[in-house]
């Protein structure tokens, strides 16, 4: 079986009560949200890729005012030939606050659409579990960075 570690950063951006979102595609196929991150590129530090990825997924550029937390997750993917991956994703989660440029839509990228989401419809849509974890860590602030589950 093949091994992945995967790292990546995301933010978590409110603004008037709404949260920043991106949609990509789920590990099934269908369009799912996520927050606005992505992987980190060799010798890349996660700060800078949490800047560069918001800004390449949602238009905007954000100023990081904090570490919320790391979320880890492991899982088996079945992939072609009846192969399997043990995919392991550390994600590093920032609070982050817009500072300039315009909402728009990535071309070409992992996600094809950005948008505002009032927080209490979040739960409603079909989104990533990261979302779930990220809000916890933005709401609560655990002392370990690290989400009750």
């Amino acid at each position: 079986m093949r091994h992945k570690l995967r790292v990546a950063a995301y933010a978590v951006c409110v603004r008037d009560e709404r949260l920043l979102l991106a949609r990509g595609r789920g590990v099934r196929g269908t369009p799912e949200w996520t927050l606005p991150g992505g992987g980190m590129e060799h010798g890349e530090d996660p700060y800078d890729t949490v800047l560069r990825e918001v800004t390449e997924e949602t238009g905007y550029r954000v100023e990081i005012t904090g570490l919320l937390g790391v979320d880890s997750l492991r899982r088996h993917i079945p992939r072609r030939l009846g192969r399997t991956v043990d995919h392991h994703g550390v994600r590093l989660v920032y609070e982050g606050r817009v500072t300039g440029g315009e909402l728009r839509h990535e071309i070409g990228g992992s996600t094809d659409m950005a948008a505002w989401h009032p927080l209490d419809e979040v739960p409603s849509l079909p989104r990533v579990r990261l979302i779930d974890t990220a809000l916890a860590l933005w709401r609560d602030r655990p002392p370990t960075g690290r989400a009750a589950h």
